[in-house]
């Protein structure tokens, strides 16, 4: 986790791979290299913020499989 709120100026992007069901996360690239993560369905509940090596850590495991 970062220390770091979102800007107002975040720019929101979801997957490629997200479905017509609206069933993904939201990311927006953060200026310390992190990335701030909210529910594409109910974006008003908040998000979760990690750093640039927390987010690297997880994608590479999403890719491999091992999540």
């Amino acid at each position: 986790m970062t220390n770091e709120t979102t800007p107002a100026s975040a720019v929101w992007r979801t997957s490629a791979h997200s479905t017509s069901g609206n069933q993904c996360v939201e990311i927006a690239p953060l200026p310390s290299g992190g990335v701030a993560v909210r529910d594409s369905r109910n974006r008003d509940a908040g998000i979760h913020l990690a750093s640039a090596k927390a987010w690297a850590t997880f994608t590479a495991a999403l890719k491999s499989g091992e999540l």
